[in-house]
């Protein structure tokens, strides 16, 4: 009977190295962000090296990727090549499914032989376990034959490794399946993107909210000049105007402020006088706020103002940041008469605290002897 050979992995185990390598790179998240998490992890596993990225915010998958495989050969020898991220991870993925060098045979191996170990099993594929969640432990080799030891949130099971190094690479297929049927959509508009880019903007994650919906505003511009656009049911006009929203805010806040604005009054035209109108408003007003322009923010979060609910939870930031405009043009009464508005519809001291004290600095006795007379703020 055959003799069974357990051998312990812990020294070549590769748990976490993607987070950790991810500390040292400056431009980490923004490469997961355009090529894909795990895209990323399988270029540095398939040795491709990215030596420049240009974005394209609108369509990420439009984003141009110039890079080469390196450890192939002579450096000199490396062709740089520039591709759109769709077909880098079509390459990359080719590339990581190559057959690796065999490495010796399990009966050649021994416990202390490190480097053998490694080349055994494929380094490739310990890189790629710990992407999936799994965690190699063992090596048992019975005969000419190798099995692995793993475990999959706390479950253990033992893989042949021929086995387990197909299942990995059917994950990495499958993988970029998924990323292709989306890329080949188009320009397809998807609602449930929203509720994800809402997530990522409430993480202030700005470049996964352009990456879900940056693809939106070039066919939804023409959508809305045809007939269906403007027959389009009211909760996914508005659904759609939210996305947008969004949208514009990530593209202001990640530099573009000037396609920020253009995308937000698409969203208003979607919204019109909806649900969401309020939102989109205050949301524009907001962005022209931050880029130091309080006179053209007025109109939007006065729109913004009218629209939403009286008994909106929204309503007292809305005009709180309206009586900041007034502030920035030094207009007093104003100031004064959006600071009285926002405390009526439940604006809190604090909130109100900075605006006050400027109106107090600024109307002196008369500001002190009405709010004596008035109770009001």
């Amino acid at each position: 009977m055959t003799k069974l050979h357990t051998i312990a992995l812990d020294r070549i185990r590769t748990d976490g190295w993607f987070e950790r390598l991810g500390e040292s790179i400056g431009s980490f998240q923004t490469l997961c962000e355009v090529l894909g998490e795990r895209f990323f992890a399988f270029s540095l596993i398939a040795q491709a090296r990215v030596s420049s990225l240009m974005i394209d915010r609108f369509n990420p998958d439009n984003s141009l990727v110039e890079f080469c495989f390196s450890g192939a050969g002579d450096p000199d020898d490396e062709d740089t090549e520039r591709v759109n991220v769709v077909e880098f991870r079509r390459r990359v993925v080719e590339r990581l499914l190559h057959e690796e060098v065999a490495g010796p045979t399990s009966p050649e191996l021994l416990a202390n032989d490190t480097e053998a170990l490694q080349r055994h099993i494929g380094a490739r594929l310990l890189l790629l376990a710990p992407i999936y969640g799994f965690g190699v432990r063992e090596m048992l080799i019975e005969g000419s034959t190798s099995s692995l030891r793993v475990d999959l949130d706390g479950d253990e099971s033992v893989i042949a490794l021929t086995e387990f190094r197909r299942l990995l690479q059917n994950r990495v297929r499958d993988e970029l399946d998924r990323r292709g049927d989306r890329a080949s959509s188009g320009s397809a508009i998807d609602l449930n993107d929203v509720a994800e880019a809402e997530k990522a903007a409430a993480e202030n994650r700005w470049e996964k909210v352009v990456q879900l919906l940056g693809s939106w505003p070039m066919p939804l511009a023409v959508y809305w000049r045809t007939p269906e656009g403007q027959m389009l049911p009211d909760p996914a006009r508005q659904r759609i105007a939210e996305g947008l929203g969004l949208l514009g805010t990530a593209c202001s806040k990640l530099g573009d402020a000037a396609q920020g604005e253009e995308v937000m009054r698409l969203a208003v035209q979607y919204a019109q006088e909806g649900i969401s109108g309020s939102r989109i408003f205050a949301r524009l007003g907001r962005m022209l706020m931050e880029g130091s322009r309080p006179g053209e923010a007025i109109a939007s979060l006065r729109r913004a103002s009218m629209l939403v609910p009286a008994d909106s939870p929204e309503q007292p930031s809305i005009l709180l940041d309206l009586a900041r405009c007034f502030q920035a043009r030094g207009a007093k009464v104003s100031t004064l008469a959006s600071l009285v508005a926002a405390k009526r519809a439940g604006a809190s001291t604090a909130d109100a605290l900075e605006l006050q004290q400027w109106l107090e600095a600024e109307l002196g006795a008369p500001f002190a002897k009405w709010r004596a007379l008035t109770a009001t703020i």
